[in-house]
């Protein structure tokens, strides 16, 4: 089933279908409200709900993607446009001196929506090792 959001988008899996019970693909849609921080052709990102960091945003491909180990080798440029949003909304937020992009890739990772996400980190001093 493919569902349209706000201008024509339909959100896609890897077979360009809709994942109706995936949390981010209706945030894409606009099915569910988010704060939206950026959105282009490729990449949508929004606040995070339970923020770790001054800035800690969430970057999606529009694109469903399961999780980074499930992502194919045809899908290597959405990966990497999700970090070249997540620089862009540094630069924007001017946290250039510091801030980290975390993959969570499964459940002991601590990954709970499996859609592919980057998480955008900073504003703040962060500590290594994380977590």
């Amino acid at each position: 089933m493919s569902v349209s959001g706000p201008g024509g988008f339909s959100p896609t899996t890897t077979n360009d279908v809709f994942m109706e019970d995936c949390l981010f693909c209706k945030i894409i849609a606009g099915q569910i409200p988010s704060k939206k921080v950026y959105e282009d052709e490729h990449t949508f990102a929004f606040e995070d709900i339970d923020p770790k960091a001054p800035t800690h945003v969430l970057i999606v491909p529009k694109k469903h993607i399961r999780g980074l180990k499930e992502a194919r080798e045809d899908e290597a440029e959405t990966i990497g446009r999700c970090h070249l949003t997540a620089a862009k909304i540094a630069r924007d937020r001017k946290i250039e001196d510091g801030y980290r992009t975390v993959l969570n890739v499964g459940p002991r990772s601590g990954q709970s929506v499996f859609h592919m996400h980057v998480h955008l980190l900073g504003g703040r001093d962060l500590r290594w090792p994380p977590g």
